[in-house]
């Protein structure tokens, strides 16, 4: 479910933001799964951004693309 009122361009500055910033991250990976971790913002491009976790043990996906971030599927705040 996309939500109102947000469009890709208002994700993509709120998501610059965060740039070289501590954020937290909170996956939803579906059927009451989520999946949250620490770590930093290191990139931001026309279609994805990247953040770095600081637990290098961590497995799993560290990009994202900004429409996973409109509908929901990916939370980010400040820490």
């Amino acid at each position: 479910m996309i939500k109102k009122g947000s469009s890709i361009s208002l994700v993509k500055n709120k998501i610059l933001s965060y740039y070289n910033k501590d954020v937290e991250v909170t996956v939803n990976l579906g059927r009451n799964k989520k999946v949250s971790f620490l770590g930093k913002l290191t990139g931001v491009y026309p279609a994805l951004f990247t953040v770095s976790p600081f637990d290098k043990s961590f497995i799993g996906k560290t990009s994202y693309s900004y429409q996973e971030y409109l509908c929901g599927q990916v939370f980010i705040k400040e820490k």
